[in-house]
Formats: structure tokens, C-alpha cells, sequence
């Protein structure tokens, strides 16, 4: 009696109730690639739209920025009126000092980097890593790019993103506006107190005076307020005030 060889199986046969579950359903894995793409094409549009907004403030004002509407919904939630004061004056309308002082204190080396500042979180995270507290090393330009697109967000996931805006729109920012006119859109864009935007609302609020008019010490006190506006005094920031001063006279300011 003759047996009939079995046929070798075929192991690329589909299996009879289908693959091996790998744990997570098929439609909610496609679920979370949709959602993922669907994201990323936001971002990626509003990258373009904050790009081509730079264009535009480089010969314009802005309406409005990040932080301010961020205040004003805070506000709203709150329950309080919120008025805000900006008006728009020209770099070279204000007094020299404002520049020199705020270039002291916030970023030493403005005029020679493109944007991010090497040494310095070199420094920073070496401090970190002795056991120093953790300190910021943005840059100017870094700044406006957070005043004008993103949030003073405290939340981890809203800072990360913000993180990462202000990081890949910082060279744009270079390369579109030039030095001057960053400092010049910083210096009416930054926040100094409550409702108080620019150097013209903060000299009239803090020193009851024009931009224009604002002395060397009173330019340095205004520079001491940013790294806490809503907290700081030109009253309580005395001793930053006269590091400012001193850092502006090692660079003949």
C-alpha cells in the first residue's frame, strides 16, 4: 500500500482567526497615527504662520503677542478687568540707556551671537551640575520669540513645546530681522508689570516719564524688573540694579 507524502506547510498561511494579538487593538493604533500626523501638521502650520509673521514685524508692529493674550484670558478666568498699556516707540525715540542696560542684564553677548548663546548654557549647565541653582540662558532674541508666539506657560508640556518653537523659530528670527530691529521689538514687546508692555508704558508707570527721558540708573532699575515683572519693584530690586549699573560700566556704557 503506497502513502501519499503530505505537502510541506506553508508557513506564510494566514492564521485562521487572524495574527496574534499584540495587546493593543488595530483601530485604536490607527487611531493614535492619525491623531500623531493630524498634530504634527498643526505644528507644522503654525511654524509657518509665526515665519511669515516675522517677515511682516519687520516693518510692522504687532497687534498683539503670546503673552498678552495669555494675560488677558487669565484675567477673564479670574473674574478681573485687564487693561493693557504698549505703546510703540522707535529704538532710537528712547533713551540710549534702555538698550545698554537690558543687553547688561539679560544677554551680554547679543550683538556677537546668532541667537543662542553657547558659553552661557555651557555655564548654566555646569552650575546644574555642581549643585548651583537652575538658571536661564535664553537669549534676546530667544524672548521675543516667546513674547510674540508663545506663552510665560509654568505647565511642563505647554513649556516644552514652547521650548521647541522658540528654538527652531530663533534662526528665522535672525536671519529675517536683523539685531536692531530685535531689540527694538523685544524693548516694546516685553512685559514690566501688570498690563505694562514696552519701555514707554513701563517708564511712565515706574518713573512717571517718557522712554526718551529715562536716566542710566532708572534704565537699569527698569532691567532689574524682567527676570520677575509681576513681583519686582523698581523698590525691591536695588542690588541687581546697581549689578546692572556695574556691568555697564565694564563695557563703557
Amino acid at each position: 500500500m503506497r502513502f501519499r507524502r503530505r505537502p510541506p506547510q506553508d508557513e506564510t498561511q494566514e492564521w485562521p482567526q487572524g495574527p496574534p494579538d499584540d495587546g493593543e487593538p488595530p483601530r485604536r493604533r490607527g487611531l493614535a497615527r492619525r491623531v500623531a500626523w493630524l498634530a504634527a501638521k498643526v505644528f507644522a502650520a503654525y511654524w509657518v504662520f509665526c515665519a511669515v509673521l516675522l517677515v511682516v514685524y519687520r516693518f510692522a508692529w504687532p497687534p498683539v503677542t503670546g503673552v498678552q493674550l495669555q494675560r488677558r484670558v487669565e484675567a477673564w478666568a479670574a473674574g478681573r478687568e485687564y487693561a493693557v498699556h504698549r505703546p510703540h516707540v522707535a529704538l532710537g525715540s528712547m533713551s540710549p540707556y534702555v538698550a545698554h542696560a537690558v543687553v547688561a542684564a539679560e544677554d551680554g553677548r547679543f550683538w556677537t551671537h546668532r541667537g543662542f548663546d553657547l558659553a552661557e548654557m555651557r555655564n548654566a549647565r555646569r552650575d546644574i551640575a555642581g549643585g548651583g541653582r537652575m538658571r536661564g540662558a535664553s537669549t534676546i532674541t530667544q524672548q521675543l520669540v516667546k513674547n510674540l508666539f508663545g506663552c510665560a506657560c509654568r505647565n511642563p508640556l505647554l513649556g516644552g513645546l514652547r521650548k521647541l518653537y522658540d528654538w527652531s523659530l530663533t534662526p528665522v528670527a535672525e536671519l529675517v530681522l536683523g539685531k536692531q530691529r530685535i531689540l527694538e521689538l523685544y524693548l516694546n514687546s516685553v512685559e514690566w508689570g501688570d498690563g505694562v508692555f514696552g519701555v514707554e508704558a513701563a517708564a511712565r508707570s515706574h518713573y512717571d516719564r517718557s522712554a526718551r527721558e529715562l536716566t542710566r540708573s532708572q534704565a537699569a532699575g527698569l532691567a532689574a524688573l524682567l527676570p520677575n515683572p509681576r513681583r519686582r519693584t523698581t523698590g525691591n530690586t536695588g542690588p541687581y540694579r546697581r549689578e546692572i549699573l556695574r556691568r555697564m560700566a565694564r563695557r563703557g556704557w
